[in-house]
């Protein structure tokens, strides 16, 4: 399958993917799919480990581009590392987008409190 036409970008923080990002991973890299129709935020996360997050614009879903932009962050990242996505476990489409993307498995789960939650 020939790789998805995704262009490096800046980082829009107004966007909430972008913005969660931002907080939650250094050094976040956006791209972005021709005409807006989706993004692929790429970072370092909990224990440096390579994290990504994707999105695909509602008009464009079922189209196979999740799976692309997930397939996507498996060759943006240096060869042999890693990649976590992580996805909600009520959120089935994208659940199937990673898992059809090929190389992915469901390990668990974890809980990120925002840096200012209530303690």
């Amino acid at each position: 399958e020939p790789s998805l036409p995704i262009e490096r970008v800046e980082a829009d923080l107004a966007h909430p993917r972008v913005a969660r990002a931002h907080t939650y991973r250094s050094d976040p890299v956006v791209y972005e799919l021709p005409h807006g129709h989706g993004l692929l935020v790429i970072g370092r996360g909990l224990s440096g480990r390579w994290e990504a997050a994707f999105e695909v614009l509602p008009d464009r879903r079922g189209s196979g581009l999740g799976r692309g932009l997930v397939r996507s962050a498996l060759r943006l990242v240096p060869e042999g590392e890693p990649v976590f996505v992580q996805v909600a476990p009520g959120n089935v489409s994208s659940m199937r987008a990673v898992l059809a993307a090929g190389g992915f498995r469901p390990i668990g789960a974890e809980v990120l409190y925002p840096i200012d939650a209530p303690q």
